[in-house]
C-alpha cells in the first residue's frame, strides 16, 4: 500500500505524527478536561466570529441593519470579529496539535484548510480593495457590487468551512487503512 501514497503526503503524515505524539499533543489528547475545554472554546469563538461576520455580510448585501452605514457596522464589529477569529485559530491549532496525523489523513480537514485560505483571501481583498471605497458615516448608500460579492463569498466560504469541520469525524482517511 505504500506505493499508493504520494511521498509528499507520507512526509507530511510523518511530520504530523511528531506533532501529535509530542508532549503537548499527548497532554491535550489524553487529558480528561483539556481537549473538551479547548473544543468548547473553539466552537464558542467560532459562533461569535461567524455570527458577527454574518451581520457584516448581511449589511453588505442590504439584508440587515439597512439604516446603519456599512463603515459604522465595520468599525463597531471588526475588533470583536478579529478577537473571536484569533481565539478560533489558536484553539484550532491546539486541537490540530492533539490529532495532527488523523487530520492530515482526512480529506474534510484538507478541504477546510483550502476554504480557510480562500476566506482569508476574500477578507484581505475586502479590506484592501473594497472597504476603503465604502461611504462614511452619516450616509446610507447602496453598497458597491464588489462589497456585495465579497459578502456573498464570505457567507458561502464560512458556511462551507463549518460544514467541512463537522464532516471531519465522519469521513474516512485519504488512503484505505490510513497512511503508513
Amino acid at each position: 500500500m505504500n506505493e499508493v501514497v504520494p511521498p509528499v503526503l507520507a512526509g507530511l503524515y510523518a511530520w504530523a505524527e511528531k506533532i501529535e505524539y509530542s508532549a503537548v499533543g499527548t497532554a491535550i489528547a489524553e487529558s480528561r478536561y483539556l481537549f473538551v475545554l479547548i473544543e468548547g472554546l473553539h466552537l464558542a469563538a467560532l459562533a461569535v466570529a461567524f455570527g458577527l461576520l454574518l451581520l457584516v455580510d448581511l449589511r453588505l448585501l442590504g439584508a440587515a441593519l439597512g439604516t446603519v452605514p456599512v463603515k459604522r457596522v465595520l468599525s463597531q464589529l471588526r475588533p470583536w470579529i478579529i478577537g473571536a477569529f484569533a481565539l478560533v485559530f489558536v484553539s484550532g491549532g491546539l486541537l490540530f496539535w492533539s490529532a495532527a496525523a488523523r487530520m492530515v489523513a482526512n480529506p474534510a480537514f484538507a478541504i477546510k484548510l483550502v476554504l480557510i485560505v480562500l476566506a482569508g483571501i476574500n477578507a484581505l481583498y475586502f479590506e484592501v480593495a473594497v472597504s476603503r471605497g465604502l461611504v462614511g458615516e452619516g450616509a446610507v448608500a447602496a453598497t458597491p457590487r464588489a462589497a456585495r460579492l465579497a459578502g456573498i463569498a464570505s457567507i458561502t466560504l464560512w458556511s462551507l468551512i463549518i460544514v467541512s469541520g463537522r464532516l471531519i469525524p465522519y469521513l474516512p482517511s485519504w488512503v484505505p487503512g490510513g497512511i503508513p
